[in-house]
């Protein structure tokens, strides 16, 4: 099969890999339909590399049709239609009871001292083969899949229920925001447009920060107020909430900041050291571009809450603690457990009237031998690209 794969950094393309296999009795093989690029899969492109292999095949936004089901997966038949949630979890395991997905017990990266392993992300995440391919092994298959019931309808309602839609619902779940109270958005990529709409549509006063024009014009189309990000933008919201600030923030930008010199040249410097020496850099020193979170914390009211779901990579990133405790407030982040959203947004999903404005946030469809130039488009966030949905 063709299927995308890492060759370095900055450097992706599309090869032929043997087809996926039934190995386990919980497993399915899924024909993909469509599968999107995901903003964090830019980390893989440049900052993360040192986790990754050659040859590795990326991609965690799949769905597609079942070919074929292991002996104990029941719950999907051939022919079914299905979204493939980015984590790969049990269902069984405390974690998974917990509706913590994204801890899962069972796929746990425990030798990495991760969490439950995910599709096409890097050996923290246990290397496995990724959904930018014409197929795709799905491990735990008994549980994982979210089988579309209305198959008339275009993929691309279904296709973010694998991870943007609800990452973006549990940001916004877990900013505890008051009733009609204002939520500040950071950064308007997908997760973010998907956030402030979110925000929008459960009654809050939303306002989302971004430097890029054509993206604050998307979100200014559903009704979100918008800033152009500067130096100054907690003062901007500080003034727009009677000197207080938003009521709760969610940083929707993660490692790559902009505004972040310094951390900017640690991640450069990174990418060029050998593997092991660079893997040794990410795991013990700060090399995330903080500007973004730096912000969120200056410019949450007292007693707020930040809730991050922008990735960030470092284990010694600099904090400002003591304005976070002057400040009392509350931290809330983690990879999203897509399972345990899905009843919540499946009605938005279905229903007719689109509320989440789904139909509006494609910006390019292409075929599968097309996505190593969406790769560096998006990448340098040029011609207005936003979400990139492949076809294989």
């Amino acid at each position: 099969m063709k299927a995308l794969t890492w060759q370095g950094k900055r450097q992706v393309s599309v090869e032929e890999v043997p087809d996926p296999a039934i190995q386990d009795p919980t497993d399915a093989i899924i024909r993909i339909t469509s599968t999107a690029i995901c903003g964090s899969d830019l980390h893989l492109y440049e900052v993360l590399g040192p986790f990754m292999n050659k040859g590795d095949i990326l991609g965690h936004e799949p769905m597609g049709i079942v070919e074929e089901v292991g002996s104990a997966v029941t719950n999907i038949k051939p022919g079914d239609k299905v979204v493939i949630p980015f984590n790969i979890a049990c269902g069984n395991c405390f974690m998974c009871g917990l509706g913590l997905q994204s801890q899962c017990e069972t796929t746990q990266v425990r030798e990495k001292g991760s969490g439950a392993a995910m599709f096409g992300y890097t050996e923290l995440y246990g290397s496995v083969p990724g959904g930018q391919a014409e197929y795709l092994r799905v491990p735990h298959a008994d549980y994982g899949p979210i089988k579309v019931a209305n198959t008339s309808i275009p993929d691309e309602r279904y296709l973010f229920l694998s991870d943007i839609l609800p990452t973006a619902w549990q940001a916004v779940d877990y900013a505890n925001v008051p009733g009609g109270g204002t939520l500040a958005v950071f950064g308007l990529g997908p997760i973010g447009q998907l956030a402030s709409r979110i925000g929008k549509h459960l009654g809050y006063r939303v306002i989302a920060v971004e430097r890029i024009p054509e993206r604050r014009q998307m979100a200014e189309r559903h009704g979100i107020a918008t800033l152009d990000w500067t130096r100054t933008c907690p003062d901007d919201l500080r003034d727009m909430t009677g000197g207080r600030g938003p009521d709760s923030v969610v940083d929707a930008v993660g490692m790559e900041s902009h505004g972040s010199p310094v951390a900017a040249a640690a991640q450069a410097a990174v990418g060029v050291l050998p593997h092991p020496v660079a893997k040794l850099a990410m795991t013990t020193a700060g090399v995330d571009r903080l500007a973004a979170l730096h912000a969120a914390i200056d410019s949450v009211r007292r007693g707020g809450t930040v809730s991050l779901s922008g990735v960030y990579g470092g284990e010694a990133d600099p904090m400002p603690m003591l304005k976070m405790f002057d400040k009392q407030l509350q931290l809330r982040m983690g990879q999203c457990n897509v399972k345990h959203w899905i009843t919540d947004l499946l009605p938005l999903v279905d229903d007719d009237t689109d509320p989440l404005a789904l139909s509006d946030l494609v910006t390019h469809r292409v075929s599968l031998d097309e996505a190593p130039a969406m790769y560096e488009m998006f990448q340098k966030k040029e011609d207005g690209c936003i979400k990139v949905v492949l076809q294989p």
